[in-house]
């Protein structure tokens, strides 16, 4: 794990936003938003740097915004 200042400012937003679509995704029962929030908060912990976390988050929301316009 890289503790670098961009890095941990990396952890913080990803991990803040996927406590939003983790909240969100409980209170409305909505399954994408709740295990794509899960997982973008657990995600810095295993990333090797900056680049690399806020890379999975993009996808990751990508990911969530996809499954919504598929009909999940």
């Amino acid at each position: 794990m890289d503790f670098s200042a961009a890095s941990l400012f990396a952890s913080l937003v990803v991990s803040g936003v996927g406590y939003g679509f983790f909240t969100y995704g409980r209170k409305q029962q909505r399954w994408p938003q709740l295990i794509g929030g899960l997982i973008m908060m657990i995600e810095p912990y295993f990333g090797g740097g900056a680049v690399t976390t806020w890379s999975v988050g993009a996808v990751l929301a990508a990911g969530m915004v996809l499954a919504v316009r598929m009909g999940w």
